[in-house]
């Protein structure tokens, strides 16, 4: 198992800690937390198909710069973050992306998307990264709420060009 992160103690009761992809414990939380958020309306209302559930955890071990941060009130997992390292080439220095960031649907409310974003900083920073990004859906006004109060807005290297797009071509 991993160490606890100490900054993310930041609401009674929760743990916020690296997910050890070798540790089934983990492997699950990781699977069923990602999966009820595949079914929420905004990670688009359809359950992970069985074929991802079996080679999620394996494929982000084996990933390089992936890593995964849960959340816990006591014992029971309750949120995550999936992060990946990526390149910033106009600061020659490592970023980290938010790509999954979940909280159970009981437990919203609680200050655990918060701590999880708080999370994510301080071990983006421990990384040496230079940013945090992230993306999120035009419509998801709870999460662009708590995003623009920790600070984050839409990248624009100049305003008069406008700000960036999030696009995607799928591959066979």
């Amino acid at each position: 198992m991993t160490e606890t992160l100490a900054a993310s103690e930041s609401a009674e009761g929760l743990t916020i800690r690296l997910a050890d992809y070798g540790y089934e414990g983990d492997g699950a939380a990781l699977v069923a937390l990602l999966d009820s958020y595949a079914r929420d309306p905004m990670g688009g209302g359809k359950g992970l198909d069985e074929a991802v559930r079996a080679r999620l955890v394996p494929a982000l071990d084996a990933f390089p710069g992936a890593f995964t941060l849960l959340a816990f009130d006591g014992t029971e997992p309750v949120g995550l973050a999936n992060c990946f390292t990526g390149f910033s080439t106009f600061a020659a220095r490592p970023l980290v992306n938010i790509h999954d960031l979940v909280v159970s649907s009981a437990h919203r409310g609680k200050g655990i998307g918060r701590a999880l974003m708080q999370a994510v900083e301080a071990e983006a920073a421990a990384r040496g990264a230079c940013k945090v990004t992230l993306e999120v859906l035009g419509g998801n006004a709870p999460a662009k709420a708590l995003y623009a109060s920790l600070g984050y807005e839409n990248y624009a290297l100049d305003p008069e060009a406008g700000t960036a797009q999030f696009w995607e071509k799928k591959l066979p």
